[in-house]
């Protein structure tokens, strides 16, 4: 069913839309019959047309028949001169209309049409204060405001702006510190917030090795604004999901992460491990990483527990610890006991749970788990906490470490004896908690029984 709009619903629309057409047939109808037609007659037919235009695709703002619109200088477009339906910044801080602006950004112009100041970037930012005050505006006019004047287009690359972009790796390349911060700064800002410049990198094999040429081998004293700067821009292309494996493979982009996880400020270690947790969502790519030897590193971070970075970290050595090679990785390099010492200490619980259960497969996790305390810290969690998930992975690994380790059954059985928390678990826990814990029961009935009969 076709949409209804102002034009076919609004009693005073329809009534002057039908004088329109009434006027504009007889005047075409003088067109055609008479031979010696005025000039002035086709300008009266071409102005009803337009009216009856704009009516249909503008409904209660047009008003050309009775003189133009009369409302506030500062909600018309500074290119259309028309009512602003979408208002936006320009990096100069002056609004227009999104369609209008894009237009004009389109045609590879560089400048803010109104100050003719050269452009930063052409990144267009809503104006919602501009768009509320008009829309109220409208609103106490009784009238409606319709869609945009021009076909709204997507915020795609321009010549402009890639030539732009071109500009600002050439900018990375430079011996001039100010230059490449300042460069640094924009491309972080640009692939932050449009997609279409974290594809553009993928374009071009040079590319990131330019973005972080400030960062490469040999290179001394790099500034730690600048640093964070180049690592946030990697991060956001790694968003991308046709750039994770094209970033991954770039020589030297995985070894300046690990780099960064040791070095820099926590915002900079942060998105490093941020970073290569997006970029392990290929499983191609979490083997290219565990190789690389991120893993020491993000346990590092992970146990020195700043809580700006705890959860990013954590996230990443989840995904990289899915393939085998990794979880034996983890292991050597220490990830039991960091992670069971935050668990005691209750931090970020629900996270690490799931990373200690994905561990415990691991014969030596196992024996680590059972010297670093993690028994009896699990029976507690399973009698404190309310979340399921929390419960079963607990249960998850103390079956791990019952079927695995003997020197731990005298441990659960005491617990048991005294608090009943696998018998309460067995009863009322999630189906895959009460199998857990009722094969757990039973292997430790069995070896009482074995031991009484002996």
């Amino acid at each position: 069913m076709a949409k209804t709009g102002v034009f076919e619903t609004d009693p005073t629309i329809v009534a002057k839309a039908s004088e329109l057409k009434k006027e504009l047939r007889r005047l075409l109808k003088k067109i055609v019959d008479e031979d010696d037609s005025m000039v002035e007659t086709f300008d009266r037919a071409n102005e009803a047309l337009s009216a009856l235009k704009d009516l249909k695709f503008k409904g209660s703002l047009s008003f050309k028949l009775d003189g133009p619109l009369s409302c506030p200088e500062q909600f018309r477009c500074p290119l259309s001169k028309e009512l602003m339906r979408d208002p936006v910044i320009l990096a100069t801080g002056q609004t227009y209309d999104r369609p209008f602006i894009q237009k004009w950004l389109k045609e590879g112009n560089r400048t803010c049409p109104v100050t003719q100041q050269v452009l930063s970037h052409t990144l267009l930012t809503p104006n919602y204060l501009v768009q509320d005050m008009i829309s109220l505006w409208c609103k106490n006019q009784g009238i409606e405001l319709p869609g945009s004047a021009l076909d709204t287009e997507d915020e795609g690359i321009t010549q402009a702006d890639r030539q732009h972009f071109e500009s600002l790796l050439e900018k990375m390349l430079t011996q001039s510190i100010s230059e490449q911060k300042m460069a640094a700064k924009e491309l972080r800002l640009l692939t932050k917030r449009m997609p279409s410049f974290r594809a553009l990198f993928g374009e071009s094999a040079d590319s990131i090795p330019n973005l972080l040429y400030p960062l490469s081998p040999g290179k001394i004293d790099v500034h730690p604004d600048l640093q964070e700067d180049l690592i946030t821009t990697v991060l956001n292309l790694s968003i991308h999901d046709s750039n994770k494996k094209f970033v991954a493979e770039t020589p030297g982009v995985i070894p300046l992460l690990i780099d960064s996880l040791k070095y820099g400020t926590i915002e900079t270690r942060t998105n490093a491990a941020a970073a290569l947790f997006t970029l392990s969502a290929l499983d191609s790519n979490k083997t290219l990483i565990g190789k690389a030897g991120a893993i020491k590193p993000l346990i590092d971070l992970l146990d020195e527990g700043h809580p700006l970075a705890m959860k990013d970290v954590a996230s990443a050595i989840f995904n990289l610890c899915i393939i085998h090679e990794n979880k034996a990785r983890s292991v050597h390099d220490g990830a039991v006991m960091v992670i069971t010492k935050k668990i005691i200490d209750r931090v970020l619980v629900d996270e690490l749970l799931t990373i200690l259960a994905m561990l415990s497969s691991h014969r030596r996790a196992i024996e680590e788990m059972g010297e670093f305390g993690a028994v009896p810290c699990l029976l507690s969690i399973i009698r404190e906490t309310t979340c399921g998930r929390n419960k079963e992975n607990c249960i998850a690994i103390l079956y791990n470490i019952c079927f695995n380790d003997r020197t731990k059954w005298k441990e659960m059985r005491e617990d048991e004896d005294a608090n009943g928390t696998i018998s309460e678990l067995a009863r009322n826990g999630t189906s895959r908690a009460k199998r857990k814990a009722s094969a757990i029961l039973e292997r430790l009935n069995r070896i009482a029984s074995i031991t009484h009969t002996a």
